[in-house]
Formats: structure tokens, sequence, C-alpha cells
């Protein structure tokens, strides 16, 4: 195939979050950094160094774990206005080569620079110079990907870190895949790889060599893409503004909490939370889910979806308590709230009841939705208070006193992919 079928990019940061802990204090180099939560409790590790990566430390370890491998560790809690600044510097230098960007993360991002050649030079050329130019100006360091799709190219980028730069030319492809165990197809996990052992399938040379057919007929509609994609066959486009499919936060607790009126509180800042990011972002959805963990690290969830969509918090937390008491009784390590099939704000909508939720006792239709009205206007206005003095300015009265629960990796447990 020709060189010029080489044009999609993934750059993706090397140990981001830990790599501007050390750019703004160089005093840490060398050393095994690591954000994340602190070592008593359940603290978890949510970005390593490669320093600390040599000792076996990893993000999602426990921090106890992490401490015990590497003793010298130094662990700070996470940043994330200056991981979000930094990330604008990153995704600004992209938008310099190509107006098709789509960030998956703070840290990573695909481009297609297919047409950019005139201006830039060819593929190659403009992924090192991309390289270049974030080092200059971030003192960061990036690994890059340059491939004839998105797979392989963010397969590209991960097979020389750190400070990787690899190429994947469509000759090249069976060359590269073949002797990759299966587990480094997206969308083949842990079960999913089991599934394919049992079947004697263990790298993607195995199942490449499979009949097409014979993979669709253990595994449905996701053997056709796991399939194709052993053979490199990825055509999804390089979309510039990926549509959010949900927002959420979850926390694992210091200790397990067995009071479910603890529980509820709890669940009642994360759905003001989660519903203050809907709002700031111009969203809102339909689908409510509650995940809860037990202790014996057991995860449920319970899903309802609405018969309008909202992003009022206390809404939000109306369907989480009734999905609570779909949980069997028991202590908890982790609960969290998400709300899914989002629609912009500006997506007309009737004014109906949800699907369950019902009226207090005494209050028809009507009033029902003279109530939702009166709580939107009320919500806006505190919003304006919330931006301009914090989000901690106005809160239910439940939570007064009370401090933004952490989760065990140091943040505020947000959705926030990256690193």
């Amino acid at each position: 195939m020709a060189e010029a079928s080489l044009h999609i990019l993934h750059v993706d940061m090397d140990a981001f979050y830990a790599s501007v802990e050390v750019r703004d204090n160089p005093s840490l180099a060398g050393l095994p950094v690591c954000v994340g939560g602190p070592a008593s409790g359940r603290g978890v590790i949510s970005a390593a160094s490669y320093e600390a990566r040599a000792y076996g430390v990893h993000s999602a370890m426990p921090t106890s774990q992490a401490r015990r491998l590497c003793p010298n560790i130094v662990v700070l809690p996470p940043d994330f206005d200056r991981y979000t600044e930094a990330s604008r510097q990153i995704m600004g230098i992209f938008q310099r080569y190509t107006p098709l960007v789509e960030p998956l993360s703070l840290d990573e991002a695909f481009l297609d620079v297919a047409g950019c050649e005139r201006l830039h030079g060819g593929v190659i050329d403009i992924g090192h110079s991309i390289k270049r130019d974030i080092l200059r100006d971030t003192g960061l360091v990036a690994s890059v990907g340059v491939a004839p799709s998105k797979f392989l190219a963010k397969l590209a980028s991960d097979l020389d870190k750190p400070d990787g730069f690899r190429v994947i030319r469509p000759d090249q492809v069976r060359e590269v895949l073949d002797p990759l165990p299966v587990s480094k197809i997206f969308g083949v996990g842990e079960r999913t790889a089991k599934r394919l052992g049992v079947l004697g399938i263990e790298t993607v040379g195995d199942l490449a060599s499979r009949p097409r057919e014979e993979v669709v007929a253990e595994f449905g509609a996701s053997g056709v893409w796991i399939h194709d994609l052993a053979h490199g066959i990825d055509a999804r486009r390089v979309t510039p503004r990926r549509e959010e499919k949900s927002h959420g936060c979850e926390r694992t607790f210091a200790e397990d909490i067995d009071d479910r009126e603890e529980l509820r509180v709890f669940m009642l800042q994360f759905c003001e939370e989660v519903a203050f990011g809907l709002r700031s972002k111009g969203l809102r959805g339909r689908t409510i889910t509650l995940k809860a963990r037990f202790s014996d690290f057991k995860t449920v969830t319970r899903t309802k979806t609405l018969g309008s969509a909202t992003n009022l918090g206390p809404r939000i937390y109306s369907v989480a308590r009734q999905l609570l008491e779909r949980v069997k009784p028991g202590p908890l390590r982790l609960i969290g709230i998400q709300v899914s099939n989002l629609e912009d704000v500006r997506k007309p909508q009737q004014s109906s009841l949800f699907e369950g939720e019902t009226p207090a006792p005494g209050e028809g239709r009507s009033e029902w939705i003279a109530t939702n009205a009166k709580l939107e206007r009320a919500t806006k206005e505190m919003d304006k208070l919330r931006r301009k003095f914090g989000r901690d300015a106005v809160v239910p009265a439940s939570l007064l006193g009370r401090k933004r629960t952490k989760g065990l990796d140091g943040s505020d447990g947000q959705d926030r992919r990256g690193d």
C-alpha cells in the first residue's frame, strides 16, 4: 500500500500526572513518584512514574502495597487543575497540525492528518514535530503511534513507551500483530481472553487464523469486531467532538459502611456533584445507575431509566434512593452514581412525570411539574453562586459541615480518564 495510507496518529503522554509533578518540582527527577491517596487506610495509586513502575508499582494498586514494593516511593496528592492546564496546552499543539483531533482523556488523543502534508510535511514528520513541540512547550514527554487506523495507531504508541515513536505500515500489520497476546485487542478483557484461551487462542495471530464465522458463532457481534481488529481492520474515523456517553462519580470508603442512612447522605453528595457536572456541560440524562461494591469485592449495579431527562440533584437522588433499596443489606466499600443516555439541554422535551417517580402525597401532575420548574429556577441561581464562590458555597442542608469525600486515589472521584 502507498505511504499515503498512513494518516492516523495516536499521541499518549508518558506517566502524565507523575510527569507533571516532576516537571514542576525538578528535585523529584529520577525518584519513584506516584500520584494517589495516602498509604493509611485504603489509598490507591492513580499514576506511577516509570521509576516506580520498575518496582512493580502500577495504577489502581493500594498505596500500602506500593510502599511495600518500593519503600522510598514518593506519593503526592493529585492536582487536576495543573493536569488540566497541561492538557489544554497539549491539545492546542495538536490543533496546529490538524482540526481532526479526538481527545480520549486528558493525556491522549487521535489525530487524522490526511491532507495536511503541504503545510506540515508527511505524517511521520508531523508525528516527530508534535513530540518536539510538546517537549519544548510543556516540558513533558509523549509517545506517538502512526498507522493506517485508530486501533493500530493506539497499539503503536504503546509498543515503545516511554518516549516512543512507532510506525506500523500496512505491510507490517501481520508481523506486528501476530505475536501479541490476544488481550492487546481492544475489547478483549480478562473474561473474553479466558474464553479465547479455552479455544486455544492465545495470540492475535491465533485469532486471525480462525475462520470468521467460527469466531462470530462463539462471540456474536463482538466476534465480528475482535476478528476484524485481529486483521488490523478498523474503519472508525477520527471524530473531533466525541459525544459524551455518561457522567458520574464513585468513592471507595476508608472503612466499609453498613449504615444505610449514612450511605444515603453520601449518595446525596454524589448526586449533587454529578448533577452540577452535567449542568456545567449543558447536558441532562435519562438513565441513572447505582454501583455498589461489597466488602468481599462483589460489585452490583442497579439501573433505572426515566421518562424525562434531568440534571437536577434532588431528582437524581430520588431515583438513587430507590436503587439502593434494591441492593441487599451488607457493608459496602464503594458506591457510585452515573447518569447516562445523555442529551443536550437545548433539546426540547415534554414536561412529564419520570417513569417510576411518583409525586409527593397529595401532589398531582400539575403540582409536580410546577415544583420541578421551581427547582430548576432555584438551581440556576445556586449555580451562579457556586461558580462565583466555589462548589461548596451552596449545598443541601443535610450536607452542611461535611467536606467533599475524596476517593482513595486522592481525587474528587469525578470521571477523569487520564494517564
